[in-house]
């Protein structure tokens, strides 16, 4: 008997889309492991993160170190929820050479959302003080002018979610 493929489970959408929280709701499953960028910057980079040129700097580090990693879970039986933003054609790339890489499954999840709802909840969330990191509405302008939303082409299986 064949067992199924590991599967890594990407996230596309605007900062507050509500990726980390549908990261975790599909983390439930056996032989799932989620592994969140922003938790790991944290730990790993908080004191030198206060633009967004420093989050660049620092994701690339953490992308270069946790990429075989991943690999490894994925060729080992474990899907992966990767809590990372698939929110340019660059990142995106990455992420399907770690798939191909592992012969897994891409499942990429786009957040269809717009961007008054994101900043509503980025001020909520930003007022709770829980997330690790807080973004201001001209940070998230900022992040914002660089997201590319997935195509087809890009050989992931896309699964859209929309909300007003």
């Amino acid at each position: 008997m064949t067992e199924a493929a590991s599967k890594l489970f990407l996230f596309c959408g605007k900062p507050a889309s509500g990726k980390s929280t549908l990261a975790h709701r599909l983390a439930g499953s056996d032989r799932t492991v989620v592994i969140a960028e922003d938790a790991w910057l944290a730990a790993l980079f908080s004191d030198q993160m206060s633009a967004i040129s420093d989050y660049v700097r620092c994701s690339g580090k953490l992308r270069d170190i946790m990429g075989p990693h991943i690999i490894s879970l994925l060729r080992a039986g474990t899907s992966v929820v990767l809590d990372y933003p698939a929110n340019t054609l660059k990142a995106r790339a990455w992420m399907q050479g770690l798939a191909k890489s592992a012969n897994a499954i891409g499942e990429l999840h786009y957040l269809d959302v717009a961007d008054e709802t994101c900043k509503a909840r980025l001020r909520k969330r930003n007022d709770a003080g829980e997330h690790p990191f807080q973004l201001t509405d001209a940070q998230f302008d900022e992040l914002c002018s660089h997201f590319v939303a997935p195509t087809d082409d890009e050989g992931f299986q896309i699964i859209v979610h929309h909300q007003a």
